[in-house]
């Protein structure tokens, strides 16, 4: 019997240790969805000016004319890829690869962005997501064809299925790895 109690505690401890380490990953992820706006509005704390100098770096804003209007811009692509990340690395649905679709467009639009010597900022993107969106889209419409295929053939609800093709890795490093 006492075997079996010490057993019994170990994997509540396991659970437990699992549970306060999802718990803290969940506050971490949470907190900095909270801070997003706050975020947002660092670009209020540059100066308007063409030159700003820190102790870290001098930013010469060329075509923006404005240091604080190019950190506008910047955070305005930057706060929305930081939330299409998180909802990539934690989104547990057979879809979430659709989301590296928009993941791409920022990051193209920040890189644009920094580049100083572009006019239009938002220009042509559709043409370098065309490839991206040509492995993406037919992927996921794939995984759905599968869906429905299982679906006439048994007898699992939407959900059930959808639980199926769920990944769940067991820790961070295994999520990051499933990715490339």
């Amino acid at each position: 019997m006492d075997n079996k109690q010490q057993k019994l505690t170990e994997v509540k401890s396991k659970f437990h240790q699992k549970d306060n380490k999802s718990l803290i990953v969940g506050s971490i992820i949470a907190t900095i969805i909270a801070i997003t706006p706050y975020l947002f509005y660092l670009y209020e704390s540059v100066p308007d000016v063409k030159v700003w100098n820190t102790f870290l770096f001098t930013y010469n804003s060329g075509y923006f004319e404005s240091a604080n209007v190019a950190m506008w811009i910047l955070t305005s692509k930057l706060i929305p890829l930081l939330l299409l990340f998180i909802w990539f690395f934690t989104c547990r649905h057979w879809w979430y690869h659709v989301l590296l679709v928009p993941i791409s467009m920022y990051s193209y639009q920040i890189f644009i962005t920094l580049n100083d010597d572009l006019k239009y900022v938002d220009s042509n993107q559709l043409i370098y997501l065309i490839p991206i969106m040509a492995i993406i889209i037919p992927s996921i419409y794939l995984i759905r064809a599968q869906i429905f295929n299982k679906i006439n053939e048994a007898s699992k609800s939407m959900e059930e299925l959808e639980e199926e093709f769920k990944i769940s890795p067991k820790n961070y490093w295994q999520k990051i790895k499933q990715y490339f």
